[in-house]
């Protein structure tokens, strides 16, 4: 029988693939584009944001020497995880992650979805103009040169669509990507950032949450419950294989959410489902939304121990914009 071995979080945030430069001074313009939630879910401008926050809050945390230090704790946090994972020995890795209108869109949003390919394809870089350093951002999550096929692991995931299916979850299943699609930015960091250079790339599970898009995104219940069913259907499968769990994502962004980052940790190292499933939706908007990711993993995790997590709140303009950035692995 599989062997649920190990378990993984980690923010797949462009912050990841900036340059320190962006992180001291491009935000504050970038982030007047971005949707910002209250606690009851209603939505913000920056300029409403801006007004909302404390003058004397933001000279403490937005300063170059705060932003500095969470640069380096992120890059620090992501090479220690690089090589958990490595020492984790998997055969396979499921990924849960979102769709931000990649692969899925308004006519057909699937709250969950599971790929069940040989391959899975991460797109090439394209040239970027020098002055676009967001997209320049997004672009490190692709391949220099050539799309590369990365393995899957097509009779997991089978086992997976079945067991869910059975328990009555309604799993969307993709065989293959269309014509000139490649795998979301969920998936291609993981890869980018932690599984490409092994030998050989540990074969991943892609599985979907609609985490960010009405009408459909999954309750934190639901996000439990697939958890269980995860944990069970890994116990199931009759090969001899270790497997392990990855939550993309997370956690609170784009407004930094310590509160809310720090009870959702809290609840994951004490194996608390019940206060996940509990979680208000209205919390979980925009990035934030990601959680569900992170809620699902621990669900699925309750067979190991929280021994690592690193959490860097991030706040980049004086509007207390930002992201709580966390990495963390369940053994």
């Amino acid at each position: 029988m599989a062997k649920l071995a190990a378990a993984f979080g980690s923010s797949h945030s462009v912050m990841l693939t900036c340059e320190l430069e962006d992180w001291l001074t491009r935000f504050r313009e970038s982030d007047r584009r971005m949707p910002f939630f209250d606690h009851e879910g209603n939505k913000h401008s920056f300029d409403e944001m801006m007004a909302r926050a404390k003058p004397d809050l933001a000279a403490k945390l937005v300063t170059p020497e705060a932003i500095t230090r969470a640069f380096k704790a992120t890059q620090a946090a992501m090479d220690r995880l690089k090589g958990e994972i490595a020492q984790a020995k998997l055969d396979a890795v499921i990924v849960l992650g979102d769709d931000q209108y990649e692969l899925f869109h308004d006519q057909h949003m699937p709250a969950i979805g599971i790929y069940y390919g040989e391959t899975i394809s991460n797109a090439a870089q394209t040239p970027v103009p020098p002055e676009d350093w967001y997209k320049r951002a997004q672009m490190r999550r692709k391949e220099t040169g050539a799309p590369v096929a990365y393995p899957c692991h097509k009779k997991l995931a089978l086992h997976l669509i079945e067991g869910l299916t059975e328990r009555e979850f309604d799993v969307s299943a993709m065989s293959a990507l269309p014509e000139g699609q490649h795998e979301g930015h969920a998936y291609s960091f993981m890869h980018y950032r932690y599984l490409k250079g092994a030998a050989p790339v540990v074969p991943m599970i892609p599985v979907f949450l609609n985490t960010y898009n009405p009408p459909n995104p999954p309750t934190p219940r639901r996000c439990v419950n697939l958890g269980k069913a995860l944990k069970e259907l890994v116990k199931a499968y009759p090969e001899d294989i270790r497997v392990g769990l990855i939550a993309s994502g997370g956690l609170s962004h784009f407004v930094t959410d310590e509160e809310l980052d720090r009870a959702v940790i809290e609840a994951i190292r004490r194996k608390d489902l019940e206060a996940l499933a509990r979680l208000d939706p209205r919390r979980l908007k925009a990035g934030s939304s990601e959680i569900r990711n992170w809620i699902a993993v621990a669900a699925a995790a309750t067979d190991l121990d929280l021994t690592w997590v690193e959490y860097v709140p991030v706040y980049r303009t004086p509007a207390l914009t930002g992201i709580g950035l966390g990495f963390a692995r369940w053994s």
